[in-house]
């Protein structure tokens, strides 16, 4: 499906994202350091741990409220509310007044409105596009997401250090034309008959305590209790891209040389350096996701799981092993590749576990991974303070090896599950 046979929805939807997506990606990957050097990595991590609660809460309820009220209305107000909480963050570090707690205040009220906007805006895409079609539609946005992460942290490691208030003053002003955007050119897409079923459902809290009723029913599946422990411990390990590392990098990373030709030379500093590695991530993931999920589907599911799991620890040793800027460069594309390798995998895996009535159950509760690990992840900043870096990549290492063994039980258990099927 062409961009230009799109739902015109999608359409205004993909370059006014796109363009907030890269200003977003110009500071967000930083803010970790900020937060760490204003409020110390012991309390900055906590407090990241304590903003992702209410995110969890907010990614729950999600669902319900774009059903309830409508996927345009939804974006709209998220991205809005997004775009104020920003401008509130720029005010906390202009040049009239300076306070890290109404930064991360703001920053937490604008992970609640990131929350709620997402699965609006997935829903979206499900109301107006066939689901031949759905897939390719997907992947364009995926795309779109990954440009950005090359090109907002390179943007970033210029401009972050001198001229944050700037950057986030732009952020909240692209975040509202958004809101004003969606507003103005997009239609309502959600079936009026499911707005008003939703709305007869009962108080919003109803909703929640059901879908952790349903989480709790899912569970009992033994092996997708060892995939989603698994997925937590893994994710360990991959949610460190904008938490521990960019911390570990500007501690550790002096001003280098990362380019020289005769009597020229390019150097970069520690922040410069995360925006590099950052950036090819998301250039690498960009480029390579489609080949490396074909090369991986040659080969048997059990052994990817695990092997994705080792490679994500390799990656944490030759972190923990280098201060130069080809090091990282060179750790980063190994964390890329273990990123990679399971990418395609998972949620065809999922779609093996479920049963065809409990399938958006089943996807639904198989996102707790990450939502868990995003909320457990920050601990990894004070754990620096405790027991230093070196120790803290060790767990790291051993939590990534660990799950590669819950993989291979998971596995296990699965096929003993299928045998007994069969008989």
């Amino acid at each position: 499906m062409k961009i230009k046979d799109w739902d015109p929805n999608l359409k205004v939807r993909l370059f006014s994202e796109a363009m907030m997506n890269i200003t977003f990606w110009m500071f967000f990957p930083f803010l970790t350091i900020y937060f760490a050097d204003e409020f110390g990595k012991n309390k900055a991590g906590l407090l990241l741990v304590f903003s992702q609660i209410f995110s969890v809460i907010a990614n729950l309820m999600g669902g319900y409220c774009a059903d309830r009220f409508g996927r345009k209305r939804m974006m709209v107000l998220s991205a809005i509310g997004q775009g104020l909480s920003f401008l509130a963050f720029a005010f906390a570090s202009s040049p009239w007044f300076h306070s890290p707690w109404v930064g991360f205040l703001s920053f937490a009220v604008a992970g609640v409105f990131g929350s709620f906007y997402w699965p609006a805006s997935q829903a979206m895409i499900a109301d107006v596009v066939g689901e031949k079609d759905r897939s390719s539609v997907f992947a364009i946005f995926y795309t779109s997401i990954n440009i950005a992460v090359v090109i907002g942290p390179i943007l970033g490691s210029i401009f972050y250090v001198h001229y944050r208030f700037q950057l986030l003053l732009v952020a909240g002003i692209v975040c509202i034309l958004l809101g004003l955007i969606l507003f103005k050119w997009t239609r309502e897409t959600a079936p009026l008959q499911r707005m008003a079923d939703a709305s007869i459902d009962g108080k919003w809290y109803y909703f929640l305590i059901n879908q952790l009723r349903d989480y709790s029913l899912i569970v009992k599946d033994k092996t997708f209790l060892l995939f989603i422990l698994a997925g937590v411990l893994a994710g360990q390990t991959f949610m460190q891209l904008d938490l521990l590392i960019p911390v570990y990098i500007k501690d550790v990373v002096k001003t280098q040389n990362l380019f020289t030709f005769g009597d020229w030379s390019f150097s970069v500093r520690a922040e410069q350096a995360f925006g590099i590695v950052l950036a090819e991530n998301g250039f690498l993931v960009a480029l390579l996701t489609v080949i490396v999920t074909k090369w991986m589907s040659k080969y048997y599911e059990r052994n990817v799981f695990v092997l994705s799991s080792i490679v994500y620890a390799g990656s944490m040793v030759i972190f923990s092993q280098t201060h130069l800027i080809w090091g990282l460069i060179l750790a980063m594309a190994v964390f890329t590749l273990a990123e990679l390798m399971g990418a395609g995998l998972q949620q065809s895996f999922v779609s093996k576990l479920a049963p065809e009535h409990m399938r958006g159950q089943y996807f639904a509760a198989a996102s707790l991974r990450f939502t868990i690990s995003r909320t457990i992840a920050p601990l990894s900043i004070p754990l620096t303070v405790w027991i230093g870096y070196g120790w803290t990549f060790l767990v790291l290492v051993i939590l990534a090896l660990l799950s590669s063994f819950l993989y291979w039980l998971m596995f296990y258990t699965f096929e003993k599950q299928s045998i007994k099927a069969g008989a």
